[in-house]
């Protein structure tokens, strides 16, 4: 069951909005015609209000620090690449253990207008209202965790795949931005702006080499390619039905923080599907523009059996700073985790077990998973495989 807090946040939460200006929000309910479900109106509510208080401060925020950003060079990224239930996260919380590299939190993603100024003094606010895990896995969260600058994106550039959950009238139109294959070239060269501008705020802040975990990405290798042509990255991949199954239920309980609009009952199954297939088919075929020696891949299961030695790997195949400095950093990481728990589910019914092996048999052949679980929860029923799924 919810704690009062964590449903005062469902019902008042800003979703993604937390640090959106007035003009931007305004044009994003412009552009979704102002269409706000009856029961979504107190988020909506809530958003205007902060978005208000959010505009003076990016004015104060920009004057201060404008001269400094038009300055700085950020260094070529570390991107980690993968689709959102395949430990992401994970890699993305032990490598920005090694505090030789520096990457956005919560609130740098939550407030991508005014962080600079404000985290200092409003983040320990922020982090009393947040729940201290995550609603769909139990993996820790606050302020000051690592998190996906697409977060950001999707407020300063209002360009987002997740802007999808938000308003779902409009899915169509942000699963555009996905890949970005159909979107306008206008829409490609804000969404490259607004990232070059959060990242040099984050360089200005740190003044070290980024590590960054966005999904999307991993469709977006081209682009990213374009903004910084010696960036590195690491791709984890993950068994396909431990993917579905986790993802199944990221949508159903996520969507309910974030969503502004009612639209009936959504597919989900369809929309997981076919933006895996999108997500797969662009990498597949953007992955060799990536220079050698900058691209590495690792499998999630390896890396949860034996994760000094994946890393070790990682760290020698990109040619990463010596990993002995951060080993010992990482063990305590990994012992202070070392009695998480994964959701485990049921089968799969043998429609959706079969669809997902119809339907992304590519990267089942890629990576060499066979139909069923890859690891001890994988249960072979009579001679034939289901899907078995934990997250």
């Amino acid at each position: 069951m919810m704690s009062l807090r964590e449903t005062l946040l469902q019902h008042l939460g800003a979703g993604y909005f937390s640090g959106i200006t007035l003009g931007d929000w305004l044009s994003l309910l412009r552009d979704n015609r102002f269409v706000v479900s009856p029961s979504y109106l107190p988020r909506a509510i809530s958003i205007t209000i902060q978005s208000i208080l959010n505009t003076p401060i990016r004015h104060l925020e920009i004057s201060r620090y404008r001269e400094r950003l038009s300055q700085v060079a950020v260094e070529p990224p570390l991107f980690i690449l993968g689709h959102y239930r395949h430990g992401t996260t994970h890699l993305h919380n032990v490598l920005s253990v090694d505090r030789r590299f520096a990457f956005p939190n919560a609130y740098q993603v939550g407030y991508p207008h005014t962080f600079l100024l404000t985290e200092g003094i409003a983040a320990n606010i922020a982090n009393a209202l947040l729940p201290s895990r995550r609603p769909f896995d139990n993996v820790r969260f606050g302020v000051d965790v690592p998190l996906e600058d697409e977060m950001a994106m999707a407020s300063a550039a209002r360009i987002s795949p997740y802007l999808a959950f938000v308003f779902p009238c409009r899915a169509q139109h942000y699963d555009r931005h996905l890949t970005f294959l159909d979107a306008r070239q206008e829409e490609v060269k804000r969404w490259q702006e607004e990232l070059d501008w959060f990242l040099k705020k984050l360089t200005v802040k740190y003044n070290k080499p980024l590590v960054l975990k966005s999904p999307p990405h991993t469709a977006r290798i081209r682009l990213l390619l374009d903004m910084f042509p010696n960036a590195k990255f690491v791709h984890i991949h993950r068994h396909p039905c431990d993917v579905f199954r986790s993802t199944l239920k990221l949508a159903e309980i996520g969507r309910r923080w974030v969503a502004l609009q009612h639209t009936g009952e959504i597919d989900l199954v369809e929309r997981i599907i076919r933006q895996y297939r999108e997500m797969y088919d662009t990498f597949f075929a953007e992955r060799d523009r990536i220079p050698t020696g900058n691209f590495h891949e690792v499998s999630f299961e390896q890396l949860d059996r034996d994760p000094i030695n994946e890393l070790r790997l990682a760290y020698e195949a990109l040619k990463l700073p010596d990993f002995n400095e951060a080993e010992a950093g990482v063990r305590r990481y990994l012992q202070s985790i070392s009695g998480f728990k994964k959701n485990v589910y049921g089968p799969l019914s043998a429609e959706h077990d079969q669809l997902v092996r119809r339907e992304w048999r590519r990267s089942f052949e890629e990576w060499g998973y066979q139909p069923g679980l890859a690891d001890s929860t994988s249960h072979h029923l009579g001679g034939f495989s289901r899907c078995i799924t934990k997250t």
